[in-house]
């Protein structure tokens, strides 16, 4: 029964890092895009829920009826004003830019709310939990945070494939020149694209906020989780990042069983190991 523990464990981890790597894998999957800020952009979703809650009185989830719109406000105009100046056949200009704004992010946080830890409270959901059978007992937060990463990928799915919007994204994915010659505004659609990414990303940074303390340093440590989970899962791939991100979290606490120590160190192995066996990810993506 212990192995079975360890196992819905690391699957419920594994939610975590899906939910931090969607929006990394949306960015490139579409503008092939590699986002250095992405796990900034995570923290400061955390910090802003947190000056939410400090100035309304509201919890973390209502927090979001603010945090979605604004993030995906930012997102737009980010992509429109700054990141398709930079896109082009050249990875480097984007990831330039995104490292500057991570360092921007973080020294601002610093300012504003000095190097202190915070974390949001969201009562007695943090820690309650249900058996399953004797010795088998599973968090009700962390399947929370499993069904919301699931239930983001299912809606993105059914956005690119059954919308007029997803066909024009998969086309710009696919060929961005040839779609541009078919009419479509291929820097709005990236611009929506960010927007929706920043979307996932409000999401996940309110989630993470609420599972454990952050800081505004810690958001490289989140960003190399994302990427680990899009690599292993396939580049691009919306359902491979899932995949990825149950991946990593199984390795994670089979090496936390074995060691504690080992338990980081473990996620890291595996991504190396994809990255030997197979370097185009579990699941690439497919291009239609």
């Amino acid at each position: 029964m212990e192995i079975v523990q360890i196992l819905v464990q690391g699957i419920l981890l594994g939610g975590v890092y899906t939910l931090f790597a969607v929006g990394l894998s949306l960015m490139f999957g579409i503008m092939r895009l590699v986002n250095i800020a992405h796990g900034d952009l995570i923290v400061l979703a955390g910090f802003f829920s947190y000056s939410i809650i400090q100035m309304t009185g509201l919890g973390p989830l209502v927090s979001l009826v603010i945090v979605v719109p604004a993030f995906f406000a930012f997102g737009y105009v980010l992509q429109a004003g700054i990141l398709n100046r930079t896109l082009g056949d050249d990875l480097l200009p984007p990831m330039i830019v995104t490292f500057g704004l991570a360092i921007i992010i973080q020294n601002a946080l610093l300012e504003g709310y000095s190097a202190d830890s915070r974390k949001l409270s969201l009562g007695e959901v943090e820690t309650a939990s249900f058996a399953l059978s004797e010795g088998l007992a599973v968090g009700v937060f962390p399947l929370i945070i499993l069904a919301v990463a699931v239930g983001t990928i299912v809606a993105l799915q059914t956005l690119f494939y059954r919308t007029r919007l997803g066909r024009e994204f998969r086309a710009t994915s696919d060929d961005p020149a040839a779609a541009q010659m078919m009419g479509i505004d291929t820097k709005r659609i990236f611009a929506i694209s960010t927007g929706i990414a920043l979307v996932v990303i409000g999401i996940a940074g309110v989630l993470m906020a609420v599972r454990t303390t952050f800081e505004p340093l810690s958001g490289p440590t989140r960003l190399l989780f994302a990427f680990e989970a899009v690599i292993i899962g396939g580049l691009g791939s919306i359902w491979g990042t899932l995949f990825g991100g149950i991946a990593l979290g199984l390795a994670q606490a089979i090496g936390g069983a074995i060691d504690p120590q080992f338990q980081i160190l473990a996620g890291h192995l595996l991504f190396l190991l994809v990255l030997v066996i197979r370097p185009q990810g579990l699941f690439p993506k497919v291009s239609h």
